[in-house]
């Protein structure tokens, strides 16, 4: 019995096992104030994460800190893959819609880079995470043709594993949702690039 329950389990850690979903379909429209993020990243591999701040009761620091670990990872996973050649990836955070979180958006804001950017969502606008299906901690990582390759869930989606990291090098380097006419400049310019 043991033995099953310990192959279940391994199988659920496994990519394609537990809530990781990949269905290469475009994203519905999704707006923050008036900008498009996805229509503006056309071209570039996107990831999107889903990030909420959590209101602290006691001991903030030691909360906050594994937050802040959590937005330097991300900016860490970003250096890597850049020095690895995976120069056309957009990163985009973001905020969930909730008043605390709003008001904490500039800690949020300044706990990453320039080169990631951070959305506060408005109020009066449709939640962005519903229309996504999203939630804490998601990551949502689409193609250059702005198809959803894979839509990464707790667990896969802790940094300290590499489902993130992979999902992104496969949305990058293979057509995993067809062809897409973005991908064949993009193969080129990395070619030329590593000659």
């Amino acid at each position: 019995m043991w033995a099953g329950l310990g192959l279940v389990l391994v199988l659920c850690l496994l990519p394609g096992g537990g809530t990781e979903t990949q269905n290469c379909q475009e994203p519905p429209e999704w707006r923050v104030g008036e900008e498009n993020p996805m229509l503006n990243s056309r071209g570039s591999v996107t990831v999107v994460a889903l990030l909420q701040q959590k209101k602290i009761l006691q001991f903030p620091m030691d909360l906050w800190s594994c937050f802040f670990t959590f937005s330097s990872r991300l900016e860490d996973l970003r250096v890597k893959l850049e020095n690895e050649g995976l120069v056309n990836v957009s990163y985009v955070v973001v905020n969930h819609q909730g008043a605390y979180s709003q008001k904490k958006f500039h800690l949020l804001k300044e706990s990453v880079s320039e080169y990631i950017t951070v959305y506060q969502q408005d109020e009066q606008q449709a939640d962005v995470w519903t229309t996504l299906n999203g939630n804490k901690d998601d990551f949502l990582i689409y193609d250059r043709c702005g198809r959803l390759v894979y839509h990464l869930g707790l667990p896969y989606s802790f940094l300290s594993f590499n489902y993130v990291e992979e999902a992104i090098k496969i949305a990058y380097c293979e057509n995993k949702c067809g062809n897409c006419s973005y991908t064949v400049f993009s193969s080129f310019i990395l070619y030329i690039l590593r000659k």
